[in-house]
C-alpha cells in the first residue's frame, strides 16, 4: 500500500511540474524604458512579440513597421515589446531616455518599450537566455543581430521566431499573429 501511495504522489508530483514551467515567460519581471517593474504575467493571455531593438542599425527603420503592426492589432490580445540592445556594432548606444526620445520622435513608438538589456554573450539578460533556448519550428540559439522577432502565445509559449530581416509586416509575420489570437 504504501508503494502504491509514494508512486501516485510522484505521478502526481510529476505531472504538476510539467504543466508549471518556473522560468516561463510569464514568469518574468522587467524594468521598462520608463523605469517601472513590469510582471511580464500581465500579458498572459495575449500573443506578444518580443524584439531586441537598436537605434543606430540597418534594421532601424522596422520601428516604422512594428508600430504599423502595433495600430493593426491595437484592439486585440497582440502586444510588441521592444527590448534595445547594444550587442550588435554598438549600435544602441543611448541611455533608456535617449532611446525612449528616439524611438517617439522618429518613429511614433507607443508599444511597450524596455530598459536596455544585453541579449547575447556573458551578460546575456534571464529573459533572452530563456527565449533563445526554447524549442520552437524555427530555430534556438543566438541572436544574430538587431530586430529579431520572438512570438509567444497567449500560455506563453514561444511558437516562432523570425530573424532580423523578415519584416514585421511579412505574410509570415501576420499569419503567424493572426493564427495564435484565434487559438
Amino acid at each position: 500500500m504504501k508503494i502504491i501511495l509514494t508512486l501516485i504522489l510522484v505521478a502526481s508530483f510529476m505531472s504538476i511540474s510539467t504543466i508549471s514551467n518556473p522560468n516561463g515567460f510569464h514568469d518574468f519581471t522587467k524594468r521598462d524604458i520608463r523605469g517601472n517593474e513590469v510582471n511580464l504575467e500581465a500579458y498572459k493571455g495575449k500573443v506578444v512579440m518580443v524584439v531586441n531593438t537598436a537605434s543606430k542599425c540597418g534594421f532601424t527603420p522596422q520601428y516604422k513597421d512594428l508600430q504599423a503592426l502595433y495600430e493593426k492589432y491595437q484592439d486585440t490580445d497582440f502586444v510588441i515589446l521592444g527590448f534595445p540592445a547594444n550587442n550588435f556594432g554598438g549600435q544602441e548606444p543611448g541611455s533608456d531616455e535617449e532611446i525612449a526620445q528616439f524611438c517617439e520622435a522618429n518613429y511614433g513608438v507607443t508599444f511597450p518599450m524596455f530598459s536596455k538589456v544585453s541579449v547575447k554573450g556573458s551578460d546575456q539578460d534571464a529573459l533572452f537566455k530563456y527565449l533563445t533556448s526554447q524549442p520552437n519550428q524555427d530555430f534556438t540559439g543566438d541572436i544574430n543581430w538587431n530586430f529579431e522577432k520572438f512570438i509567444i502565445d497567449k500560455e506563453g509559449n514561444l511558437v516562432r521566431r523570425f530573424r532580423s530581416r523578415t519584416s514585421p509586416l511579412s505574410d509570415e509575420v501576420i499569419a503567424t499573429i493572426d493564427s495564435n489570437l484565434k487559438k
